[in-house]
């Protein structure tokens, strides 16, 4: 399977140095056909933000915002930081919720137009009044139109609607068809062999700078909870993310013994959420398996249980989907059982462990909560994967559920690597040296150095040319100030240059909102 896929920890960790672009959602809520993707869409959207609120770690969805079109466009969530606003966020749900289901809405043409046109420019007055002071680098914001009707019919509409409209900020517009159930599974559909991305040609898309994606997913809850899900990866393409170094002795014919190594630019993605940054799961300090080391004292009540549910076949078992610390399960030496139970449950033991390598099975085991009783509800559930070894053991390690995976694909490659290539990869890959195992007694990190020049570090001494200060206080407003947002604005025509020289000084600021904003305020 896919070995080698697994989340990445420490400074390489895609949380530490990834960041998403803020996003705007204008949901199609067209009757009649809202009526059968109502409850799906809201189910999806409640069970995404409980993640991306709960999230711990970097900000991966710093703001969004939602519009929905009926019979015309409104904004029903302004720009929002998204972590710490999950009572806001459903309550815009509960208004997707109330909208009309039934009946025969006859929306303006141009709704999806002024929609994108209006969340484009809140956008910019919340980049202008908010984010100046923080953004790294100059924002631009991501639009996904979700819809029920035809995806195609709505790119055509939307860029010929907005041939004259400034998409500076926008640094992505996608339109997101949800399909009736029959398009992705019917084999004669024209979809049916296509990818769930479609990318229209240049002469379809004519919208300047911009590339508008076409998407299309079923409707039922998993499959649009997935769609939001990916708003929690790094898709970018501004740099790579990792730089694989071979090493270069194979060249020595024609280069000197300090050429520059092979470099393999590459991207990382996770592959499933850290459930670690999730507050209140059963991977938490007190849950999480590998904990026990560290309760005291020790009884009963703190031994673990792992009810085993299903044999696998070693090869069905993709290694992305483990996680966490694996641990080493050996028979028991506890001193408190006789010896002829000892003897019998290690000889259980040893073929247990010949069996499954026998049959080359792995076990899926789920915890059983230590304390059982009539009701475990708002209790969540850990499954292991126990894999067998040559000795007297047995490795465990967690494996992901289905709230935790994120979207992702590993297409085959199409054929054969070129012959040149492939000979100079192998001719990299010769001049390695091989061990048959990898022993971490002889690799050293330089920990201890490391530690010790902490700890010979003068306590309370500062460097030269630094005084003590007190501490600054963030996020402080005064107290007769709120934090103000920007709230939905009507569309201002562009005005010509003649007629804005000419507009009365008080005309123009009555354009402009009236942001009250102190200078101490953080938003992020």
């Amino acid at each position: 399977m896919h070995q080698g896929h697994g989340a990445i920890q420490g400074p390489l960790s895609p949380a530490h140095v990834w960041r998403q672009p803020p996003r705007l959602l204008i949901v199609d809520a067209a009757l009649p056909s809202w009526a059968r993707v109502c409850s799906n869409l809201c189910e999806a959207l409640q069970n995404f933000f409980s993640l991306a609120c709960s999230l711990g770690g970097p900000i991966r969805m710093p703001l969004f915002s939602m519009y929905v079109v009926q019979s015309q466009h409104e904004c029903i969530l302004p720009f929002v930081q998204v972590k710490g606003n999950f009572v806001r966020l459903q309550a815009c749900i509960s208004e997707l919720r109330l909208l009309p289901r039934e009946g025969i809405c006859q929306a303006q043409r141009s709704c999806l137009n002024l929609a994108v046109q209006d969340g484009l420019q809140q956008f910019k007055q919340y980049s202008r009044h908010v984010m100046a002071s923080t953004a790294p680098r100059s924002p631009s914001v991501e639009i996904t139109v979700l819809t029920c009707q035809s995806g195609k019919e709505i790119v055509k509409q939307l860029e010929g609607e907005l041939q004259d409209t400034d998409m500076v900020s926008l640094r992505r517009l996608q339109v997101t068809e949800i399909s009736k159930g029959d398009v992705l599974e019917s084999k004669d559909s024209p979809w049916h062999s296509q990818a769930p991305i479609e990318e229209l040609s240049p002469d379809e898309c004519s919208i300047l700078g911009t590339d508008i994606d076409l998407q299309i997913i079923e409707n039922d809850p998993v499959s649009i909870e997935s769609f939001f899900k990916a708003w929690l990866q790094d898709n970018g393409t501004d740099q790579e993310h990792l730089h694989l170094l071979l090493p270069s002795q194979c060249f020595s014919n024609f280069s000197s013994p300090r050429a520059e190594p092979m470099c393999l630019k590459c991207d990382l993605q996770e592959r499933l959420l850290n459930p670690a940054l999730l507050p209140g799961t059963a991977e938490s300090p007190r849950g999480d398996l590998s904990s026990f080391y560290q309760m005291a004292p020790q009884s009963a009540a703190s031994c673990y249980r792992l009810r085993v549910i299903k044999a696998l076949e070693s090869r069905g078992v993709c290694e992305s989907v483990t996680y966490g610390l694996p641990l080493i399960i050996r028979p028991t030496s506890c001193w408190q059982l006789d010896w002829d139970e000892l003897e019998t449950n290690q000889q259980h033991f040893h073929a247990l462990c010949h069996s499954l390598q026998k049959r080359d099975w792995l076990l899926l085991a789920k915890r059983e909560p230590s304390s059982p009783g009539p009701s475990q509800n708002g209790h969540t559930s850990t499954f292991y994967i126990i894999f067998p070894s040559s000795s007297l053991t047995m490795l465990v390690k967690a494996v992901a559920t289905c709230e935790l995976l994120l979207p992702s694909s590993f297409p085959l490659p199409p054929e054969d690597p070129p012959e040149h290539i492939l000979r100079r990869v192998e001719n990299t890959l010769d001049s390695l040296e091989v061990q048959s195992t990898y022993n971490p007694l002889q690799i050293k990190g330089h920990l201890y150095e490391h530690l010790r020049s902490i700890l010979s570090k003068p306590q309370g001494l500062l460097a030269p040319g630094h005084e003590l200060r007190p501490p600054r206080q963030v996020g402080r407003l005064h107290p007769n100030r709120a934090r103000a947002t920007v709230s939905p604005l009507p569309l201002v025509p562009t005005l010509a240059p003649s007629r804005a020289q000419k507009m009365p000084a008080a005309k123009k600021a009555s354009l402009e909102p009236a942001l009250l904003l102190s200078d101490d305020e953080q938003f992020f």
